[in-house]
């Protein structure tokens, strides 16, 4: 068992209590998204008022919802086209409430800098769903790259809880935008009936492997990059990565800024 799989399969034991109890009592799913999508309005306004922990345990009770509606949809038999559409719309909202909070604490607190790095994390985290939704109008599946929902979710739940915000926002721009580019380029080679990159040596096999990615969750490749992800985050200091809630004079002083 893989790191993430070993996190998931503990966090599955009281899910599965909460999925049983909402099923006994019928509660529908779509009331499940819309429930979650106003907690993490609050969560949004923790973030505003830079009340990072707050936020952060907000997050999570509002992502149980999130995760637990489709659960039970199915184990009520309540699923339909519709549910899947308002799950998803819902979702989005959710995103841009918590980058909106970010954006009102940063002009707060007058990071212009940081105010424009969340506003395009928040750019291209709705063009990452964009771009895979537009692209299975044209072709059967566009499940690549890395920075999908969950992975940004949980990133946001680190940067509130370690009070490392700066570094998850570049984490997931960075991501963000090659997870776009990603479903851009994949999208045309499956257009054109061309093959997915794959390097004539061992160098670029990686990098293609690393850049273009497949590979899914709980599998080793997906831990090693959490593992790497999470050090960037914890082990960068925050005056280099300018954060805004950080003292000293940061990289931005340092360059000229």
């Amino acid at each position: 068992m893989t790191f993430t799989g070993l996190v998931g399969t503990v966090c599955m034991f009281p899910l599965r209590a909460i999925i049983n109890t909402c099923v006994a009592l019928r509660i529908h799913p779509n009331v499940l998204t819309i429930v979650g999508v106003a907690i993490n309005i609050g969560a949004a306004w923790a973030l505003a008022v830079d009340r990072f922990l707050l936020a952060g345990v907000i997050m999570i009770v509002a992502n149980i919802f999130d995760f637990i509606d489709g659960k039970v949809a199915h184990l009520t038999d309540t699923a339909s086209r519709f549910g899947a559409f308002w799950d998803s719309t819902m979702d989005r909202f959710s995103d841009l409430a918590l980058l909106l909070g970010l954006i009102y604490l940063y002009a707060e607190l007058g990071r212009t800098d940081y105010v424009m790095v969340a506003a395009l994390t928040l750019t291209f985290s709705i063009m990452t769903s964009y771009a895979r939704a537009r692209a299975e109008s044209l072709i059967e599946k566009c499940k690549v790259g890395f920075m999908e929902r969950p992975e940004r979710i949980v990133l946001f739940m680190i940067g509130a809880f370690t009070d490392r915000m700066a570094g998850v926002l570049w984490v997931i721009l960075t991501l963000s935008v090659v997870t776009v580019a990603n479903r851009i380029h994949y999208t045309y080679l499956a257009l054109a009936n061309r093959p997915m990159p794959s390097g004539s040596n061992a160098l670029t096999a990686a990098f293609w492997r690393a850049f273009f990615w497949r590979d899914p969750r709980t599998t080793v490749p997906y831990d090693l990059w959490v593992i790497a992800i999470l050090a960037f985050v914890w082990l960068v200091p925050p005056d280099w990565l300018a954060d805004p809630t950080a003292s000293g004079l940061g990289v931005w002083a340092l360059l000229g800024f």
